[in-house]
């Protein structure tokens, strides 16, 4: 799967968990997950390279305890390094 591709299922799996994603040009100074006005937030830096941008938002969903009741996609589920419950 595609760098691309997997950076628009990890939106929709982030937007499944809740999450606003926006997409703003940063400067590659910042980016990541917040959570204000009762929102969770994840700002994606367009100066980043497209695996760059990934990274920001499977950090983002590695750290919600959600993540785990998402169904994800085999590449999906390698990236973010889970492990199914035995």
């Amino acid at each position: 799967m595609h760098t691309v591709e997997l950076l628009e299922q990890a939106c929709a799996i982030a937007e499944q968990l809740g999450y606003q994603t926006r997409q703003e040009w940063l400067g590659g100074a910042g980016g990541g997950a917040c959570e204000f006005a009762g929102r969770k937030w994840i700002f994606i830096d367009l100066a980043l390279s497209v695996f760059e941008q990934l990274d920001q938002v499977t950090d983002a969903l590695r750290q919600d305890p959600g993540i785990h009741l998402v169904e994800l996609s085999p590449p999906m589920r390698q990236l973010l390094e889970l492990h199914r419950a035995a």
